[in-house]
C-alpha cells in the first residue's frame, strides 16, 4: 500500500520535521510513504522516502492516483490565525483525496483556532469524510465532537520519537539551560528586550551555559543571534537538522525556557525542567496538561527582575516531569500508531 503524507514539511521547522519522523517511525512497514514537501530533495535524502513538491499540481495528482491512503501528518494544519490560505490548502488536498476514493486520515491533529465560519465549515466537511481522525489534545477533541466526530485522543507523537545523542554536547560547560524563542507578533521588540535582560541577569546569578536553540532558522535564528550578542557568560547557538538529535539535545540540559510547543514536549520527555512562554493556545493546553510554569506572552511582566527571579526559583527548586508520567505520555502517544494499523486493515 502507498500513502501520501501531507504536512508542513521541508520548511526547516524542527517541530514539524519531528512530527514527520514520528509518523514514519510509526508507519506500518507494509505502507510505502510519499511525502509532500517544500524541499522534496532534502526530505528524500534525510528520511529515505519518496517525496514530491507540495505545491506542484501534476506530481501531487500523480501521487494520489497511485496511492491508497492520504494522511494529514500531525500538527496544527487546520487553523486560520496564521492565514486563510493554509487551512484551504490542506482541506483541498484532503477533499481531493476523498474524491479519488483514498482512505483518509487526519492524524495527530491540533484543530484550531478556527475563527472564520468558512474555515470551520471546511474543516468539518473534510473531517466528516475521513476514514479515521486522531487529535493530540482535549480541546481539539471538544471542538470536533460538536460536529458528531468521535476522534482518538492521544498525546503528541513527538513524545514517542526516538532521540539521538548530540556530538560534543557534553563537552560544553554545565549546568546548561536551553532557550527557544520564535518570531511572533506577541514577541514585540519591547518584550524581547525584557526577556534578553532577564536572561542576562539569570546567567549572572547561575553561571549557566545558555544554549540558544532555533527550531526554524527563518523565524528563530535572528532572535537567537540578538540575544547571544548581549550575553555576558558562556553560550552557544545550536542548530540541528535531525529531529532525533534535536530531541536528544535536551538530555543534556537542566532547564528549558521555550516558546515553541515541540521545544517543551521534547524537553519534558527527556526529563528536563520546562518554563513556557505561550504565544498560542496549543502551548497553553500543554502547560495545563503537564503543569508547566510560565506566562502567556501577552501577560509577560514588564520587569526583567520578576522574570529572572522566577526562572532562578524554578532552576533551584523546580522538578522535571516524573519518569512514570513520561512513560505514560509516551505509551499513549503510540495510540496514534494503532489508528494507522486499523485503517490499513479496513
Amino acid at each position: 500500500m502507498r500513502a501520501v503524507i501531507s504536512g508542513y514539511y521541508g520548511k526547516g521547522n524542527g517541530g514539524d520535521e519531528a512530527l514527520l519522523m514520528s509518523l514514519l517511525q510509526m508507519l506500518p512497514p507494509q505502507i510505502e510513504p510519499i511525502v509532500l514537501s517544500g524541499n522534496p530533495e532534502q526530505t528524500q535524502q534525510r528520511y529515505g522516502v519518496k517525496s514530491c513538491p507540495n505545491r506542484s499540481a501534476f506530481p501531487i495528482l500523480q501521487a494520489l492516483r497511485t496511492s491508497d491512503i492520504f494522511i494529514w501528518g500531525g500538527g496544527s494544519l487546520m487553523q486560520d490565525v496564521t492565514s486563510l490560505a493554509s487551512p484551504i490548502y490542506y482541506a483541498g488536498l484532503m477533499a481531493l483525496a476523498q474524491k479519488k476514493g483514498l482512505k483518509t486520515i487526519a492524524w495527530a491533529q491540533g484543530i484550531g483556532p478556527l475563527n472564520h465560519p468558512f474555515t470551520r465549515w471546511l474543516t468539518r466537511q473534510v473531517l466528516l469524510g475521513c476514514t479515521a481522525v486522531s487529535v493530540r489534545d482535549y480541546n481539539s477533541a471538544k471542538l470536533v465532537s460538536q460536529w458528531q466526530i468521535n476522534p482518538l485522543i492521544a498525546p503528541d507523537p513527538v513524545w514517542a520519537l526516538n532521540s539521538k545523542s548530540v556530538p560534543g554536547l557534553w563537552n560544553l560547560p554545565a549546568p546548561r539551560v536551553a532557550v527557544n524563542l520564535r518570531s511572533h507578533p506577541q514577541l514585540t521588540p519591547q518584550r524581547l528586550a525584557i526577556l534578553t535582560q532577564a536572561l542576562i541577569d539569570f546567567q549572572k546569578a547561575t553561571n549557566t551555559c545558555l544554549l540558544l536553540v532555533p527550531f526554524q532558522a527563518s523565524q528563530d535564528l535572528e532572535i537567537a543571534r540578538s540575544i547571544a550578542a548581549k550575553l555576558p557568560g558562556f553560550h552557544q547557538i545550536i542548530q540541528l537538522e535531525d529531529p532525533r538529535e534535536l530531541k536528544g539535545l535536551f538530555k543534556g540540559v537542566e532547564m528549558t525556557i521555550g516558546m515553541r510547543l515541540h521545544s517543551l514536549i521534547m524537553a519534558a520527555s527527556e526529563e528536563c525542567r520546562c518554563f513556557a512562554l505561550s504565544y498560542d493556545p496549543k502551548v497553553k493546553y500543554l502547560m495545563e496538561e503537564i503543569d508547566i510554569p510560565g506566562w502567556e506572552l501577552s501577560k509577560l511582566p514588564d520587569d526583567p527582575n520578576i522574570i529572572s527571579t522566577a526562572w532562578l526559583e524554578y532552576f533551584v527548586n523546580g522538578e522535571a516531569l516524573h519518569k512514570d508520567r513520561i512513560k505514560s505520555l509516551t505509551d499513549r502517544a503510540f495510540m496514534h500508531q494503532e489508528i494507522l494499523r486499523q485503517v490499513m486493515l479496513k
